[in-house]
């Protein structure tokens, strides 16, 4: 569960940034309470605290690449592995996370971090993958990737896929079926699995037999050159937000014509051949549209796609405790369950 204070509002695992209290409440005449689910209607004093910030910028970025990190648990075992990066780069850090021992044979996820391509980390999502872990009988491995403005695209896509690449040719190593990998991710993590998956297939790469999408960070034209509805989007993570992300994340403004291909997910044009897709989102969160969007072409392209639209759910919604995140987590799991372990 998230870290509550006055100061500050730290969301674990799902990669969320750590917002300052934000004066004020959603815009003009609109009444974030209306359309929150029931049961997260006790935490809407929490989020209206959390959810009017100063917009992000280089200069609060400090701030939110900070936080109190929750230390991982006793079991599964979590390791860390430097790896070579992509040419000319930096090494890549991993956590592995209930590695097998040499010759064993589970199967995988590579995990990305979320935080708007600006925030947050690897470290930061271990406890959660662990629990993960555990419930799937499978390796986990989460990526330290470069952030943005600093390192923007392709810069963290590359590192992402040497660790692909890496996991794929030392399988054996920490006990993986290679046959058996899946690409995850929440928010800009999502995202990011969004793009390797396409960078995969384009490249000829590992196999990716199956990507988890959790609220993910698909389109940099919303909240740029596209508006939602007013109520949508109001809590934890805003247009302006979008746009300092994508913004940061590409070198150019959200929404300018021809971003570079394979960085944004929604604007690229082909997407069959990719690997089958689990697709949640909430019904109030800034991606709704964009992430139905997306698993509407891919199931024009051909790709078996499950999706999960929660009403009245904002973005970062699974960290409050809900029946609601009971079920999400649950259908995640049985997604993953029945592509990690096909009968």
């Amino acid at each position: 569960m998230a870290a509550l204070s006055r100061r500050t509002f730290t969301l674990f695992g799902a990669g969320a940034l750590v917002l300052a209290p934000r004066a004020g409440r959603a815009g003009p005449g609109v009444d974030d309470g209306v359309y929150l689910n029931s049961e997260y209607r006790r935490f809407l004093p929490i989020l209206r605290k959390t959810a009017s910030s100063p917009p992000l910028t280089r200069e609060t970025l400090a701030a939110v690449r900070s936080p109190a990190v929750a230390p991982p648990l006793p079991q599964p075992a979590v390791s860390e592995r430097v790896i070579p990066g992509p040419r000319g780069a930096p090494d890549v850090k991993l956590y592995i996370i209930n590695p097998g021992a040499p010759g064993t044979a589970r199967p995988a996820i590579l995990h990305l971090h979320g935080g708007g391509f600006v925030g947050q980390s690897a470290r930061g999502a271990v406890r959660e993958l662990q629990r993960q872990a555990e419930a799937l009988d499978c390796v986990i491995v989460t990526v330290e990737y470069r952030l943005a403005p600093e390192t923007p695209f392709p810069g963290s896509l590359e590192d992402n896929y040497a660790a692909l690449k890496w996991l794929y040719a030392n399988a054996a190593s920490v006990g993986v079926d290679r046959t058996r990998l899946a690409v995850a991710g929440e928010s800009a993590g999502g995202g990011h699995a969004a793009m390797l998956a396409i960078a995969a297939r384009d490249r000829g790469g590992p196999p990716v037999i199956f990507q988890a999408l959790t609220y993910p960070m698909l389109d940099d034209r919303t909240g740029s050159t596209r508006q939602p509805p007013p109520h949508i989007g109001q809590f934890l993570w805003r247009r302006e937000d979008n746009r300092f992300g994508w913004t940061s994340f590409l070198g150019a403004p959200a929404g300018s014509n021809h971003p570079p291909y394979g960085s944004v997910p929604a604007r690229v044009e082909d997407l069959r051949g990719l690997p089958p897709a689990f697709i949640a989102v909430g019904s109030i969160d800034l991606f709704v549209d964009e992430d139905i969007a997306y698993a509407r072409r891919l199931v024009n392209a051909g790709v078996p796609t499950e999706l999960h639209v929660y009403p009245g759910a904002f973005h970062g919604f699974d960290l409050f405790p809900t029946k609601l995140t009971e079920r999400f987590r649950a259908a995640r799991l049985e997604a993953l369950k029945a592509a990690l372990y096909p009968s």
